[in-house]
C-alpha cells in the first residue's frame, strides 16, 4: 500500500542488542562474559603465583609445577580477554570470520579444561603422595634461623599454630630435622601447647610427648581443602556456564549474518 515504510531489517547486531530477539544476549554479555571469564583465570593464576599466607605457598616454593601452572592460566586468562574482545568485535561488525576464532578457542579451552579435571581425578593419589614429598622436605631442611625459605616456613608455622597440630602425620616427623637432631629439648615454637615464639625453634620443658600437638597436620590441612573445595568447584561451574553462553551466543551470531562488511570494521 501507499505510503506505508519499507519492512525493517534487523541485522544480527541489533538482535544481539536486544534481549528478547533470538539471539537471547546482548553482545555487551559477550564481553562482560569473556572478561570476567579470562579476569577469573588470570586472578586464580596471580593469586597461586604471590600467595604468601595459605598452604599454596608451602606447595608453590617446593613445586615448579605448581608455578608453571599458574603461568600458564595467566596467560590462558589474558588471552581469553583479547579473544573476548574479537568475539566483540565480530558480533558488532558481523565478521564470522572472528566469531569463528572466537568459537574455537572457547571449544578448546573447554576440552581442555574438562581434560584436566578429568586428569587430577585420576592422578588425585600421586598428587597426594607429592604433597606429602613437599612437606616432609620442608620438615626436615627447616630452619628459621638461616633466612632461606622463610615464607615457606612461616605459612607451615602460621598452619601449625592454628591448625594446633605437629608435623605432617604426626609429631615425631620433626625427628628428621637436622636442627632437632642435633639439639636437645628442642622443637618448633610452632608445635608447643605453651607458645612463646611463633617461629623458629624453642626450648621445652619434661617430655616432649607433654609440651607439643602430638597430632599431625596431615587431617587438618585436608579438611581444609575439602571445606573449600565448594567454592573451588563453584568458580569451575560459573567458568563452564560462560563458556557454554560464549559458544552459543556465537553461534547463534554466525548463523545471523547473511553477508560479511569487512569496511566496517574500524581501522586504527
Amino acid at each position: 500500500m501507499a505510503g506505508l515504510p519499507p519492512p525493517l531489517r534487523l541485522s544480527p547486531s541489533f538482535l544481539c542488542l536486544t534481549p528478547s530477539l533470538p539471539c537471547g544476549t546482548s553482545w555487551s554479555s559477550l564481553l562482560a562474559g569473556s572478561i570476567i571469564l579470562g579476569a577469573v583465570i588470570l586472578g586464580f593464576g596471580i593469586w597461586i603465583l604471590v600467595d604468601k599466607t595459605s598452604f599454596i605457598a608451602v606447595l608453590q616454593t617446593s613445586s615448579s609445577y605448581l608455578r608453571t601452572g599458574s603461568y600458564i592460566l595467566i596467560a590462558v586468562g589474558g588471552f581469553t580477554m583479547v579473544m573476548g574482545f574479537l568475539g566483540c568485535l565480530g558480533a558488532v561488525n558481523e565478521i564470522r570470520c572472528l566469531l569463528g576464532l572466537y568459537f574455537s578457542f572457547l571449544l578448546i579451552i573447554l576440552i581442555a579444561q574438562v581434560a584436566a579435571g578429568i586428569l587430577i581425578y585420576l592422578q588425585r593419589d600421586t598428587l597426594k603422595t607429592e604433597m606429602s614429598s613437599i612437606i616432609h622436605e620442608l620438615i626436615v631442611t627447616y630452619d628459621y634461623e638461616d633466612g632461606k625459605n622463610t615464607s615457606a616456613e612461616t605459612t607451615w608455622d602460621y598452619i601449625q599454630t592454628n591448625l594446633r597440630c605437629c608435623g605432617w602425620t604426626n609429631y615425631q616427623n620433626w625427628t628428621a630435622n637436622t636442627v632437632v637432631q642435633n639439639s636437645t629439648n628442642q622443637y618448633p615454637c610452632s608445635c608447643m601447647k605453651n607458645q612463646s615464639s611463633p617461629n623458629g625453634f624453642c626450648q621445652y620443658n619434661g617430655t616432649v610427648e607433654s609440651a607439643v600437638y602430638q597430632t599431625g597436620c596431615m587431617q587438618g590441612v585436608e579438611s581444609w581443602l575439602q571445606d573449600n573445595l565448594g567454592i573451588i568447584l563453584g568458580v569451575c561451574v560459573g567458568v563452564a556456564v560462560i563458556e557454554l553462553l560464549g559458544l552459543i551466543l556465537s553461534m547463534c551470531l554466525c548463523r545471523s549474518i547473511q553477508s560479511e562488511d569487512y569496511t566496517k570494521v574500524p581501522k586504527y
